[in-house]
């Protein structure tokens, strides 16, 4: 089985991935379109910020886990993943001190103008009269937009530092906001109108895409200093540019929209040249005691699929089906019998959606769960029942039903 590692990744985890008796190509150089052939015979891929596109997918018979080192998935192609029945699995959570520490220091940076201090004295410019005018974070309000777990580790650190912490997520209750010691507030909206920092830890997904908007950009109040370590899509980032082109907010950004794809090399930004925007190389999660929780982590989840056929952090698994029916059949556990119920089954045209099968304990009986798209008929049934010398009994349940 070749495992394809297609970004940074320590060597001590491509030694473990060795140890499993794994082929492993390892280039960390590797970009999209070199992935496509790269690609083509390994079972198991591993990427970082590598994308993993519909090419890529289409272009390989063997590939069947990608795993993406880190928590979002938006550099690999889902719908194609799913469309030939890839697994893709994620590593969340390992790096969110990382980021956290990442989103920590731009707000430092931002505040006392670190960057521009080491430019000016690597130039030979003395300027301290410039930058002896930094409001210091005492007292300050921060908003954080995503308390997940990098939202949490940041909060502790800024509480750390005297800052008073507001925050909105989807899911974040008033009852939790009070377990983690922080303001609860209603809509993003209610966050810009009060805070001093506002700091994005969001996913990326359908409804958090242009979630900071040119409106939520304007209600900012003067000074604010933004924070986007997440995604570069969660943000208009021409609404961003026009407010600190204007002199309103100042930004540190991991991400951006014109990030490069490849590796290294020469690149031009529209965000060069612009004045209180801070650009970091996209690297929140680039600590060595992170990438090696992710690898690890990583390197977990291949020995349990290699091993057990199973995989953790399964993310395009289909969370609910479309099935109406749910078969229930109790049976004796020997050859044939889920095989003969299958049958009458595909006689009625009808699908599995869902198949959970479990034995009892002295491995006599077993318990079979099929989900359905559609309803058997009383033949149907009567028919599965019929096979006494194998099935214990067959019961037909509606998953609509409000019993």
């Amino acid at each position: 089985m070749r495992v394809v590692v297609a970004d940074k990744f320590p060597e001590k985890y491509i030694t473990e991935l060795q140890n499993l008796n794994l082929d492993v190509i390892y280039n960390p150089k590797l970009g999209a379109d070199d992935l496509v052939d790269a690609a083509k015979n390994a079972s198991i891929v591993i990427v970082r910020s590598t994308v993993v596109n519909e090419a890529c997918i289409k272009n390989s018979d063997e590939l069947s886990l990608i795993i993406r080192a880190g928590a979002g998935v938006n550099n690999i192609d889902l719908k194609a993943a799913s469309a030939k029945g890839i697994y893709v699995a994620n590593c969340p959570g390992k790096n969110s001190i990382a980021v956290a520490e990442l989103a920590m220091g731009l707000i430092l940076a931002i505040d006392r103008k670190i960057p521009d201090n080491v430019i000016d004295f690597r130039n030979g410019k003395w300027n301290k009269a410039t930058y002896s005018k930094a409001d210091g974070l005492l007292g300050k309000k921060l908003g954080i937009i995503g308390t997940g777990k990098i939202g949490q580790e940041l909060i502790k650190r800024a509480q750390s530092f005297g800052i008073e912490v507001f925050a909105w997520s989807r899911s974040l209750t008033p009852e939790r906001a009070a377990e983690i010691g922080v303001n609860h507030c209603k809509r993003i909206e209610d966050l810009v109108d009060v805070v001093d920092i506002v700091s994005v830890h969001l996913a990326l997904k359908p409804d958090t895409k242009g979630i900071i908007s040119k409106a939520v950009i304007e209600r900012m109040k003067p000074g604010t200093i933004f924070i986007n370590t997440a995604r570069a899509e969660v943000v208009d980032e021409d609404a961003l540019v026009k407010a600190v082109k204007d002199g309103k907010i100042r930004a540190g950004l991991d991400v951006f929209d014109d990030e490069p794809e490849q590796k290294e090399g020469d690149f031009s930004s529209t965000l060069q040249n612009i004045e209180n925007i801070y650009v970091t190389h996209h690297i929140g999660a680039s600590t060595e005691q992170a990438q090696n929780a992710v690898a690890a982590d990583a390197v977990s989840i291949v020995r349990e699929y290699v091993s057990q056929g199973q995989v953790r952090n399964w993310v395009n698994r289909c969370e609910t089906t479309d099935a109406e029916w749910q078969l229930v059949v109790r049976h004796y556990d020997k050859p044939g019998v889920l095989a003969n119920v299958m049958t009458v089954l595909k006689e009625g045209n009808i699908n599995a959606e869902e198949l959970e099968n479990v034995i009892f304990d002295g491995k006599i009986a077993a318990c079979c769960t099929i989900q359905l798209d559609n309803k058997p008929t009383d033949a149907m049934l009567e028919k599965i029942r019929s096979r006494s010398d194998e099935v214990i009994s067959a019961t037909l349940i509606n998953l609509n039903s409000n019993i």
